[in-house]
């Protein structure tokens, strides 16, 4: 953008605390784990890595992590830390990079900031990146989420467009990953936790406003096994649980309405009346 500072600003007032970013980006950790011991010196390249939520937290866990941003002013929040960083294209840092150099490709909120082609170029080149058994996180909002789908998407000036996850998905396996996993995020705890009423403002905003498509190159099926365990857990509130919920709530309101009161029987009700007090 031409004001270098203002895409910085914006992500600090809207998309939430460098804190919060960080604690969110934990749930990739079980991915992540098996492939250190699978190769414990091979890198990680982050794209759009943005104020470095990520990059940091994979140096914690004993991973060597690189990011590539275009914008300036976020990357000035990585360099403060240290961070091992570079102002330039995802597409071409991807191109440069060996082939079966990676163990994992990331890109939060990258994906609906390209035009499709290019996204398409893209995961291409993180295939032929990664080792056996690699990964490609993409996170991007959840159009399913009516309120993120209509509105909040399209507060990011630099949007292209929304992305449903049966898209991303399909776009891994097209290219050639054995297979991917859509990790719906970001929902409210209170939501997720037991079977209690649903408001209709839920299940407009309610979904998890966030998903994210962790996509594995193919590798022997030792390699493999250690990672089934996340890919097998379920993920998030889809658009479907939370309008089931609602109707369910409905249909027991509608019932309790229609429900007679249960009346007394005529001997007890005379007997009630004998026993009241006379004024």
């Amino acid at each position: 953008m031409a004001d270098p500072d203002f895409y910085r600003a914006f992500e600090d007032r809207h998309r939430g605390s460098r804190a919060l970013i960080k604690s969110r980006v934990k749930v990739y950790l079980p991915f992540l784990y098996p492939l250190k011991v699978l190769y414990p010196d091979t890198p990680v390249l982050d794209l759009g890595c943005g104020r470095g939520e990520w990059l940091e937290l994979l140096g914690e866990e004993g991973v060597t992590a690189h990011g590539v941003d275009q914008d300036a002013g976020m990357l000035s929040a990585c360099k403060e830390l240290g961070l091992s960083v570079e102002q330039g294209d995802a597409l071409e840092a991807l191109r440069k990079l060996p082939d079966a150099s990676q163990i994992v490709v990331s890109g939060f909120h990258i994906a609906e900031h390209v035009p499709f082609p290019i996204l398409q170029e893209m995961v291409r080149e993180a295939l032929r990146v990664l080792k056996p058994a690699g990964l490609l996180i993409l996170e991007t909002p959840n159009a399913e989420n009516l309120v993120v789908g209509s509105s909040s998407f399209y507060l990011d000036p630099t949007h292209q467009r929304p992305l449903p996850p049966l898209l991303l998905s399909f776009l891994t396996e097209y290219t050639g990953f054995l297979r991917n996993k859509i990790l719906r995020l970001q929902e409210s705890p209170e939501l997720v936790e037991g079977d209690a009423p649903v408001s209709l403002i839920q299940v407009l905003a309610g979904v998890s406003p966030d998903y994210a498509v962790v996509a594995q190159k193919a590798a022997t099926a030792k390699k493999l096994k250690s990672f089934d365990a996340p890919f097998d857990q379920q993920y998030g509130l889809t658009l479907a649980d939370l309008a089931r919920r609602y109707e369910a709530s409905l249909r027991a309101e509608i019932i309790r309405e229609l429900k007679p009161k249960r009346r007394k029987p005529k001997a007890q009700a005379a007997s009630d009346a004998q026993d009241a007090p006379k004024k």
